[in-house]
């Protein structure tokens, strides 16, 4: 099983979502962002990795949410979601095509990674508190 994190940012009552690039597995889709979890991480540790590669961003992992299993194609996958805060950098697109800071009733909008769909309904039910 591949563990993975994501990032669950709250910041002035909005969610920020990330779109995944055309030439990534699952391309287009959009995603809470985070990544794969190293042999020798915690999934805090590789949170704060995956956030600072893909961003340029440093942030504080402040709370487990809870995890999700997912099987795709390419293997089976545990994400584990962390209320997270960002403490200091400017956002970069390093690794992204896009992100938005989206109200939860906005979500619907989008199209996200299987995996992460769990979560999303949970944000939108209010399950996770914004």
């Amino acid at each position: 099983m591949i563990k993975v994190t994501a990032a669950i940012f709250v910041h002035d009552g909005m969610l920020l979502i990330a779109k995944r690039k055309s030439t990534a597995r699952l391309p287009n889709l959009w995603e809470l962002p985070g990544g794969k979890i190293e042999p020798h991480e915690t999934p805090e540790e590789c949170l704060k990795r995956e956030l600072k590669e893909e961003f340029d961003i440093d942030v504080t992992v402040e709370e487990y949410l809870g995890s999700n299993v997912h099987t795709y194609d390419f293997g089976t996958i545990d994400l584990m979601a962390f209320r997270t805060s960002w403490n200091t950098g400017d956002f970069k697109l390093l690794d992204h095509e896009e992100i938005r800071w989206v109200f939860t009733h906005e979500l619907d909008q989008f199209d996200f990674a299987p995996a992460d769909t769990a979560f999303i309904e949970d944000l939108k039910n209010g399950v996770i508190e914004i």
